[in-house]
This record gives C-alpha cells, structure tokens and sequence, in this order.
C-alpha cells in the first residue's frame, strides 16, 4: 500500500490501455458466472457461511453478475469521463478529470459477503487505485474465491490485496499503510473510530435506521401486494440488511384495511427450516428480548407479533449456537404521541439487526409529527414513500434526505438492483455503490488541468507590476 503512487495504475493519461484490461475481465468474470456450476457454487458458498434462503443467497450472484455485464467492453473507460470548459483565448482549456487515490482499502461485513466487496473492488480497480480487501472474518471465503475467479479471467495478481484479519488487525494495517482512501459498510460506532484513525480519509455506507411511509391513499387492490412487501423489506434474511425496513408508519386508511395483520399472517410463513428466518449473527437471543422489553416500556407500546426465540414454535432452532439469535419475525407498535417524546426517541430508534421492526400508525393531522421523526434520525439510508398521491410524495420527499429513497405505491427499502445508485445521505463520507456516479464518488477525486498552449497574443507586451 504505501508503495502505490498516489496517481495510481491508470488514468486518462497513465497507462489507459488498462480500462480496456478490465473491460475484458468484467466481461470474462460475468460469463463465467453465468455458467449454472459456478453460480451454484458461489450461492451454496454464500450459504454455507451465511444463513441466507436459496432466494437470497443465488440474488447476490445475479447482481454481481448482471453488474459486471454492464461494465464489460468500453463501461469501465465511461467511469473515467472527463469534461472540458472553454478557455479565454485559443489554445487555452480548462479540464476536469477523474484519478484515483492510489493504495486505498475495502472494509465490508458479513450480511452480503460476495455482493458488497465484490462490486467495490472491482470498482476501485476500474478507476486505477489498488485495493487492500478485507471482509468480515466470519465469511471471508466467499469473497476469496470471487478474488481467484478474477486473477484466473485477467486481473493481475498484483493489482490488490486480500487481508484476512480480525478489525484490530486491519486497522493496524491501514494505518502502517497510510491508506489513501478507506471504504467502509457496517456499523456506525467502528465508522465513526475510523474516521478518527484515518484522519477523515474515508466513505462510509454505514447502518440505516430505515424507514417506510404509507400514505393515505389505500387501495384495497394493493393491500397485498403492499403488505408482501413489507414483509419482505423488514423480515427477509431475519432483517440482516443495512437497507431493512425497521420503522413503518402506517396511516389509519390503510390499518383499517388490516395491514398490519396481513404482513404478521406473511411473516408466520417464514421458517428456519427454509432460511426465511434464518439465525441472527450478530444478537442474541437474549439481547433481542431486553430491547424488546425497552421499547415496550414506552407509554401505549404493544406487542404487535412475534416476541418469542424461534425454539418455542420451531425446536429445531435449539440447535442454532447460543452466540447467535433465533427468532421469530417481530414488531412492536408505539404511538406517535410517545415516540416523538425525547425520553422515548432513542429507545425505538436503535437499531435491531434481527428479525424486528417497529410500527407506528397515524393520521392526516399527525404527518408532521411523521416528518419530525425522520429529520431526528442519524442514519440516511434507504427509505420508501408507499403513495401515488403525487403532494403527499412530494412534501415527503422535499422533507427527508435518505439517500435511495423509493415512492410510489410499489415502493420498497431492500432489494436494490445493480443498476442504481445505493448508499446512504446527508453525510461528506457518503458511499455508494452500483453505479458510476457511484464508483466516481468513491474511488476517485477531481483534478483539473488548464491546458494552455495557445499562440502568443498579437503585440503583447510586459505589463508594469500589479
């Protein structure tokens, strides 16, 4: 790391044939991965370390792939464009570039242990920095063979490093290394020590307390479909996503068409037998219940489903090791009178990396009071807006700041596609992910080059002193 130039290996005037190198890599990397072998491989591999559904699991090696198919050929130069501005005088031009940092690293956890990593490093090798690649010890197997497939389909060995470490470690390491620039995904408290460390030389996608809007507009037409996705944004791989939906706010028109109840029958569906609810790595079961009971404590707060391990209904959960969580799918409502009170606001806002989300519902005359709670969150990630009522979209929209934020009434906080941007908001340190906005924000900073090689001007002469 700190013999890596800080122009980098490539740039628009270094070494350029190297965009087409990786060019032919995504392209040789995205046709293998649609072999049927490999990925199967790569989806059971996921499982093995991860406790994710076959559904799941398989989504991550068709994002990586689909992703790498829009990079092949000439996508990865398109990462480097340029502009040029007008000078004063012929010869004269003012241009912008993007270069890279140089030797920089990649901290990801274990929620997506192929996805996130995968498309960063190859993100920071399009720009022309060199990575130094670390991921969560738990999983880090998955991402070591992504590393091989694209050593065997071209990538120069030498062009990044692969660190198996715990964080200690790492940190060590990065700052021996003087790293240039540092990725980070995962939790807010090791985001902000790093930011420390480091002396701000960072981005970060870090956890999202995330939230979801259901307007008044109900339609009895979409209730199911609107409920399914609630389900699926709050309990899908036991809530283990950074882009989980952990607070709905429900209005009345819609919990009186039952809702609520419809997603607590889709959530009873969910089974550790599947992986639908699947272990929780990183709470235990134990943990779970004290917050559970914090957040009943609050005036008016209620059990809405769930609230018990996953033993009590599943006894093959007993197995799940005691260092992990097993539970069941679960939700707690709370009033909105109670939960914009400041002795209240930051017990049902932390955040639950389980199977567990909070449900408030509310009226026309209480949408600011919706509004105030969003603006005293920390944590700008994702966030839906469930409404084809184009004012309402609009005030919400022109009031919040989460950085991939859906409306409409098919709106959604998980599940995003390779082919737009996500990464939270409202934070310089800002990461993002997928696309070349995205790759430009992250993995390269701007330079400007006045070039000026005009001719002299007709009868110039010494000016006198200024």
């Amino acid at each position: 790391m700190k013999n890596v130039p800080k122009s980098g290996l490539h740039s628009l005037l270094k070494s350029p044939e190297r965009y087409r190198l990786y060019g032919d890599v995504a392209a040789l990397m995205a046709q293998a991965m649609r072999d049927p072998a490999v990925e199967a491989y790569f989806t059971r591999l996921i499982q093995r370390v991860v406790p994710k559904s076959v559904i799941q699991a398989a989504g991550e090696v068709t994002t990586v792939r689909a992703w790498l198919e829009s990079f092949a050929g000439d996508g990865v130069r398109q990462c480097a464009r340029s502009f040029g501005v007008p000078g004063d005088r012929a010869g004269q031009i003012s241009q912008g570039y993007r270069f890279p940092f140089g030797g920089v690293a990649i901290i990801t956890p274990f929620n997506f242990p192929l996805e996130i990593p995968s498309i960063q490093m190859m993100s920071s090798l399009f720009m022309g920095n060199r990575p130094l690649v670390k991921v969560d010890e738990k999983v880090a197997v998955v991402m070591e063979q992504f590393v091989r497939l694209a050593i065997h389909c071209g990538m120069p060995a030498e062009d990044a490093d692969y660190l198996y470490s715990n964080g200690k470690v790492c940190n060590e390491v990065l700052l021996a290394g003087n790293a240039r620039m540092t990725l980070f995904t995962g939790s807010q408290a090791v985001a902000e020590h790093l930011v420390v460390d480091l002396k701000g030389r960072v981005k970060l996608e870090d956890a999202g307390f995330d939230w979801k809007i259901i307007g008044p507009d109900a339609d009895p037409k979409l209730v199911d479909y609107v409920a399914w996705q609630c389900d699926q944004d709050a309990f899908a791989f036991s809530g283990q996503k950074c882009s989980a939906q952990s607070v709905m706010f429900v209005h009345k028109n819609w919990a009186e068409m039952g809702l609520v109840k419809k997603v607590e029958d889709l959530a009873a569906r969910r089974t550790l037998r599947d992986l639908t609810c699947s272990p929780v790595l990183s709470w235990t079961n134990e943990k779970i219940l004290a917050h559970i009971d914090n957040v009943l404590a609050i005036p008016g707060a209620r059990l809405a489903f769930g609230g018990r391990p996953l033993a009590e209904t599943e006894p093959e959960a007993a197995k799940v090791p005691s260092c992990y969580g097993a539970f069941q799918p679960t939700a707690v409502e709370v009033p909105i009178e109670q939960a914009i009170k400041e002795e209240h606001f930051g017990t049902w806002t932390e955040e639950l990396f389980g199977p567990f989300q909070i449900i408030i519902r509310y009226g026309d005359e209480d949408l600011d009071k919706v509004l105030e709670c969003c603006e005293r969150m920390e944590a700008h990630l994702t966030a839906a807006v469930v409404s084809n009522d184009t004012y309402f979209v609009n005030q919400v929209l022109a009031a919040t700041v989460n950085g991939t934020t859906y409306a409409g009434y098919l709106a959604r906080t998980t599940g995003a596609p390779q082919n737009h941007w996500f990464g939270p908001s409202n934070d310089p340190r800002s990461a993002g992910i997928h696309t070349i906005e995205a790759i430009q924000l992250c993995w390269s900073g701007h330079r400007e080059i006045i070039y000026d090689q005009g001719p002299m001007p007709a009868g110039w002469t010494t000016p006198t002193a200024s």
